[in-house]
C-alpha cells in the first residue's frame, strides 16, 4: 500500500510537469523503477504510460479549449508522432539504443544553451509558416520526434516544445499546446504496443492515472494563467534535470 502512495504522489508530479512543458517521465520513470526493483523494466514503462497518457489528454483537452491551433497542423503532428513511435518502438528491438543515450545529454545541453542566449525565444506567438506548409512541418516534426519516443523516451515533450517554438516561430503556450497533442499520440501508439505484449499493471495504472490527471489540472491551470513566460522558465529548469538525469544514466554505468 506505501509503494503505491509513493509512485501515485511520483505520478501527480508528473502530470504537473507534463502539463506546463513535458518531462513528466523524469520523475515518474525513476519512482517506479525505484519502488518496484524486481519487475520487468518493460512492464514498469508500459505501467507508466498506461498512468500519463490519461494527464496528458487531459491536460491537450483543456489547452484545447483556451489556446487556438490550426487543426491541420495538429492533425498531421498527430499522424506523424503516432506513426513514428510505432516505427522507434520496433526500431529499438533490433539495434542498441545506447549511441542515443550517450549523445542525449549533450543535445539537450545544446538546447539550453540556446534557450537560455536566445532571450526573446518563444515569448512572442509569431508563427513563421502558415497553411499546408506549417502542417507538413509538424507532421516531420511529430514524425522525428515520435520515432525518438518510441526508441528511447526521455524528454519527448520538451523537444516537441523547443521545435514548435524554434521551427515554427510559437511561443511557449502555443508549443505546449501542441506538444500536449503529439505527446497524446505518441503515448497511445507506446500504450497499445505495451498492452499487445501485456505489460501493463493496470490496477497501478488505474491509480497513476488518476493522480496524474489531478497533477496536471494544477499544472494547466498555472500554464494558462502565467502565459509563456512561464513555461520558458519551467521548460529550462526540466531540460536543466534532464541534462542531469540522462548524463548519469549514461556514463555512470559505463
Amino acid at each position: 500500500m506505501m509503494d503505491l502512495a509513493i509512485v501515485a504522489a511520483a505520478s501527480g508530479l508528473a502530470g504537473f510537469v507534463d502539463a506546463v512543458v513535458g518531462g513528466g517521465g523524469l520523475v515518474l520513470v525513476p519512482a517506479l523503477l525505484a519502488t518496484y526493483p524486481n519487475a520487468v523494466p518493460a512492464t514498469l514503462f508500459g505501467t507508466n504510460k498506461g498512468g500519463a497518457i490519461w494527464g496528458t489528454a487531459w491536460s491537450a483537452a483543456q489547452f484545447a479549449r483556451r489556446v487556438t491551433l490550426a487543426r491541420a497542423t495538429m492533425a498531421w503532428g498527430m499522424a506523424g508522432a503516432l506513426v513514428g513511435s510505432f516505427f522507434g518502438a520496433w526500431v529499438v528491438t533490433l539495434v542498441s539504443a545506447r549511441p542515443l543515450k550517450q549523445a542525449l545529454p549533450f543535445v539537450l545541453l545544446a538546447i539550453l544553451a540556446y534557450t537560455v542566449a536566445k532571450k526573446q525565444l518563444g515569448r512572442e506567438h509569431t508563427p513563421r509558416m502558415s497553411g499546408g506548409v506549417e502542417a507538413r512541418a509538424a507532421g516531420l516534426i511529430g514524425l522525428a520526434i515520435g520515432f525518438y519516443d518510441g526508441f528511447f523516451g526521455p524528454g519527448t515533450g520538451s523537444f516537441f516544445v523547443f521545435l514548435f517554438v524554434r521551427v515554427l516561430g510559437y511561443d511557449f503556450l502555443h508549443a505546449s499546446a501542441a506538444a500536449k497533442r503529439l505527446n497524446t499520440a505518441t503515448n497511445f501508439a507506446a500504450l497499445v504496443l505495451f498492452a499487445w505484449t501485456g505489460h501493463i499493471w493496470w490496477g497501478v495504472a488505474a491509480v497513476l492515472a488518476m493522480a496524474n490527471v489531478a497533477g496536471s489540472l494544477l499544472g494547466t491551470r498555472l500554464a494558462l494563467a502565467r502565459g509563456a513566460g512561464f513555461v520558458r522558465i519551467v521548460f529550462i529548469v526540466v531540460v536543466s534535470a534532464l541534462i542531469v538525469k540522462t548524463a548519469w544514466d549514461a556514463f555512470h554505468a559505463a
